[in-house]
C-alpha cells in the first residue's frame, strides 16, 4: 500500500524559477505527445506504445527548436509520458474519459523518483536544484529523518502556492498501523442533501454546505475578474482571488470528509453504504451543485482506506436496492415514494418512518445479508425497536432488481 504525505513548500526565486521551466516542459511533452498519439490514431488507425513515445522525447531533445528540454531533469519528462500512457490504458478500459490536453491556468505538478531527488537529515534536495527545498512538516507522529519516499511531486495550485508530496510505500507488516479495538457496533449509512448522513442508529450528520456559504464571496471575486481586460496583469491577479476561494471551499469540504469518516470508522466494527452513481446523479441541473459540494465519492474513498487500515468492514450495496421505499419494520415494499416525501405510514404494519432513518436501517439490513451470502433477506425488521412492542421477525423477500 501506497502512503502519501503532502505538505507546505517554500521554494527560493531560484528553485521556484527551475519548477516553473519543468512545469512549462512536462505540459508541452504531454500536449505534444497527445497530439502525436491523437495524429497516429486518426490518420493511420494505430496505437503508440510507451517506447516509441520515449524514442520521440529523446528526439525532441536533439532538435533546435526543443533543445530547451534538456535544461531541467529528464525524470518528470519520462514520468509525463508514463502517465499518459497509463491514462490511455483506462480509457480503453471504460475506466476513465480521453486524455485531455494541459494548461498553464490548472493546477501544475512534476513527479520526481528517486533518482531525481536526495533526502539527508530531514532536507530535501531536489534535480537542477542547489539549495535544500524549504517545508513545513505537518505530521508529528512520522519522522521526515526516517523517511523513505519512492516518488517525490512539486506542484502549484492556481493560487501560487506550492506543494511537495512524499510518496511512501507500506509493503511491510510492520509498517501497518495497529487495528482499532472493537467497537462493538453495526451502522448503516444512508447519504443525502438536507442532512450529509443519517445513521441507522438515528444520529444525523449536518450537510455544511460549504460552496453555499461561500457562493457569495466567490462570485464578488468572479465578477472583478470578469470586468478585467484578458491576458493583464489585474486579471491574473483576480484570478488568483478566485482560486484563492474555492481553495478555502475545498479545504473546508476535506476537513469535514475527514472529521466524519474518521469518527464513523471509530466508532462502527461494521459500515454499510450504497453504491451511489453520482456521476449519473450529478446530471440534474436542479442538484448538481449541492451533490458536487457534498463530496460523496471522496467520502466513499475515504471510508475504504480508513476502514482497511484500522482492521473494520466495509460494505457496499447495491445502488438499486429500493432502501426508501420498504419498511424496516415488516419489509412491505412501496410502488412508489417522492423525493419530497420525508415520512410516510407503512400500509402493511402502520409503522411510522422517516424516510433517510428508515433507509439507513435497511442499508444496515441488507449489509447484514450480503455479509451472510443471503442477499434476500433484506429488510431491516432487527436493525432497531419500533414504538413500544417488540419487533416482529423479518419477512425473506426477493425485491424486484432495476437493471442500470
Amino acid at each position: 500500500m501506497r502512503t502519501a504525505y503532502k505538505c507546505r513548500a517554500y521554494p527560493d526565486p531560484e528553485q521556484a524559477a527551475t519548477f516553473g521551466r519543468t512545469f512549462g516542459c512536462v505540459r508541452l511533452v504531454w500536449n505534444k505527445t497527445l497530439a502525436e498519439r491523437h495524429r497516429a490514431w486518426h490518420t493511420d488507425r494505430k496505437h503508440t506504445s510507451y517506447r516509441e513515445t520515449d524514442a520521440a522525447l529523446t528526439a525532441w531533445k536533439k532538435t533546435q527548436d526543443l533543445a530547451f528540454l534538456n535544461e531541467v531533469s529528464s525524470v518528470p519528462l519520462q514520468q509525463a509520458l508514463r502517465h499518459q500512457h497509463t491514462a490511455f490504458a483506462h480509457f480503453f478500459a471504460g475506466r476513465a474519459r480521453y486524455p485531455r490536453y494541459k494548461t498553464r491556468t490548472c493546477r501544475q505538478s512534476a513527479h520526481y523518483t528517486r533518482s531525481a531527488f536526495r533526502m539527508k537529515d530531514g532536507r530535501l534536495w531536489m534535480a537542477k536544484t542547489r539549495a535544500p527545498l524549504a517545508l513545513v512538516w505537518s505530521f508529528p507522529d512520522v519522522d521526515l529523518a526516517v523517511l523513505n519516499p519512492t516518488m517525490v511531486v512539486i506542484s502549484r495550485d492556481p493560487d501560487g502556492r506550492w506543494y511537495v508530496t512524499f510518496a511512501v510505500d507500506t509493503d511491510t507488516d510492520t509498517d501497518e498501523p495497529a487495528p482499532l479495538q472493537a467497537a462493538g457496533q453495526q451502522i448503516g449509512i444512508d447519504l443525502g442533501v438536507k442532512d450529509f448522513a443519517v445513521t441507522s442508529d438515528g444520529g444525523r450528520i449536518a450537510n455544511p454546505r460549504h460552496l453555499e456559504r461561500k457562493a457569495r464571496n466567490l462570485a464578488r471575486y468572479q465578477r472583478r475578474m470578469a470586468r478585467c481586460q484578458r491576458g493583464s496583469r489585474n486579471r491574473r491577479k483576480a484570478k488568483t482571488k478566485v482560486a484563492g476561494a474555492h481553495r478555502k471551499v475545498r479545504n473546508a469540504r476535506t476537513d469535514f470528509l475527514h472529521r466524519t469518516s474518521t469518527g464513523i470508522v471509530r466508532g462502527a466494527d461494521v459500515i454499510v453504504v450504497e453504491d451511489l452513481a453520482v456521476a449519473n446523479m450529478v446530471r440534474n441541473r436542479r442538484l448538481a451543485r449541492a451533490i458536487s459540494d457534498c463530496g460523496w465519492g471522496e467520502f466513499r474513498r475515504m471510508l475504504e482506506y480508513k476502514a482497511e487500515r484500522a482492521g473494520r468492514t466495509l460494505i457496499v450495496i447495491d445502488r438499486w436496492y429500493p432502501s426508501s421505499k420498504t419498511c424496516s419494520h415488516c419489509g412491505h415494499l412501496l410502488a412508489e415514494l417522492s423525493l419530497s416525501t420525508r415520512h410516510w405510514t407503512c400500509p402493511g404494519c402502520r409503522t411510522r418512518h422517516d424516510r433517510d432513518i428508515n433507509a439507513a436501517k435497511n442499508i444496515l439490513a441488507a449489509g447484514r445479508a450480503v455479509a451472510r451470502g443471503d442477499p434476500g433477506e433484506v429488510c431491516g425488521a432487527d436493525v432497531r425497536r419500533q414504538g413500544p412492542s417488540l419487533p416482529q421477525s423479518a419477512v425473506k423477500q426477493k425485491h424486484p432488481r432495476r437493471e442500470p
